[in-house]
């Protein structure tokens, strides 16, 4: 399924790319339903070659796609054109998620999803939307969702309820691990599991913004509310978030030469 809307105006444009009659018709209901996008038309495409055939001669604004349509799976579609615009996936299989982020997703959500779930997903394009609405070009937009800055990872793809979702690494305050675990701590208070390590993590994260600071935490310079000196050249952190464990939080003496540089870049 495929949804696509405008940046350089409030009325925008929506194509729907779904087989089953059903679910098009639920969601394009659902999404003339919602106050939260001035949607101007709706387009519906049901095959992989009607997609190609559109996209080859339209740009609309944002992009609803579904997985397994009833030519083919709708990832030869991205194959075939180039569609720069966000796209967020709807799909009952969780396989492709992955896949999907390596193009400029949105939010991928598993069927069956409810009305909060697609309003959520609405929220996210719409906040990205108004907060760079003075960019008229779409690259620019696909920059900071993580496009093009290929050199380190921008987001990472965790398991929230039955739905897949991205988080941004301006997002993160911290990782940390326990035991054979990695967990993600992000701004609005919340954690994820995520599947790797902090020796894997470090190499593929932009050093200007974190720095492992000991064999459990990785933080993110924003993340940090202030430094305390204790003796022995000891340093402390002082983070703004609440940390998983009793008890201070010290850079290793390995780290306190290489942390206060990047401190002080």
């Amino acid at each position: 399924m495929i949804v696509i809307l405008g940046y350089n105006c409030k009325i925008m444009r929506v194509v729907i790319v779904e087989d089953e009659d059903l679910a098009a018709h639920g969601l394009k209901q659902r999404l003339q339903d919602q106050d939260i996008l001035y949607i101007g038309s709706i387009t519906r495409l049901s095959t992989v070659k009607e997609a190609v055939d559109y996209f080859r001669e339209h740009t609309p604004d944002l992009v609803f796609l579904d997985i397994h349509l009833a030519d083919g799976n709708s990832m030869t579609i991205l194959d075939a054109v180039r569609i720069s615009v966000p796209v967020i996936f709807t799909t009952a299989y969780d396989v492709y998620a992955l896949e999907a982020f390596k193009h400029f997703t949105v939010d991928y959500l598993l069927k069956p999803f409810d009305t909060e779930d697609l309003c959520r997903a609405l929220s996210k394009y719409n906040s990205i939307k108004e907060k760079y609405s003075e960019i008229h070009h779409v690259e620019a937009l696909k920059r900071h969702l993580g496009k093009g800055r290929e050199n380190y990872q921008r987001r990472f793809l965790v398991s929230h309820g039955h739905r897949l979702q991205p988080v941004g690494d301006n997002d993160i305050t911290f990782f940390y691990a326990t035991g054979k675990h990695l967990f993600i701590y992000t701004n609005d208070g919340n954690s994820y599991l995520y599947n790797s390590t902090v020796k894997e993590l470090i190499h593929k994260l932009d050093p200007d913004i974190f720095f492992r600071i000991n064999r459990n935490y990785i933080v993110h310079t924003q993340a940090i509310d202030r430094v305390v000196k204790h003796r022995s050249q000891r340093l402390e952190l002082i983070l703004k978030h609440d940390v998983p464990e009793d008890g201070p939080v010290f850079v290793s003496k390995n780290e306190v030469r290489g942390f206060v540089e990047w401190m002080g870049k």
